[in-house]
């Protein structure tokens, strides 16, 4: 489930970046995908992006206000994940 990276981005590190920050005016904003797609049973959360499957599902049709908040949402579960799970997802 990796979606594309826009050029001009460097590389997958969806958790350290504000959204859209690597890409130029008008690129949209990009995935959060790490291409660990891994659903954990225990959150309901991809182990490397910390979507949800419904999430993922909606990406590419989501509009950039929805994108944004999906990840507005994710340093929480990251951190509520626990250093366990970012191990997994890492």
């Amino acid at each position: 489930m990796n979606e594309d990276v826009p050029s001009g981005r460097a590389g997958p590190d969806p958790l350290g970046e504000s959204p859209g920050a690597a890409v130029g005016p008008g690129a949209g904003v990009p995935s959060p995908c790490t291409s660990v797609c891994r659903m954990s049973a225990t959150t309901g959360w991809c182990e490397g992006c910390f979507r949800t499957i419904d999430e993922i599902i909606a990406w590419s049709k989501m509009a950039d206000d929805g994108k944004r908040r999906v990840w507005q949402l994710l340093p929480a579960r990251r951190q509520a994940a626990g250093p366990a799970q970012l191990k997994k997802g890492c």
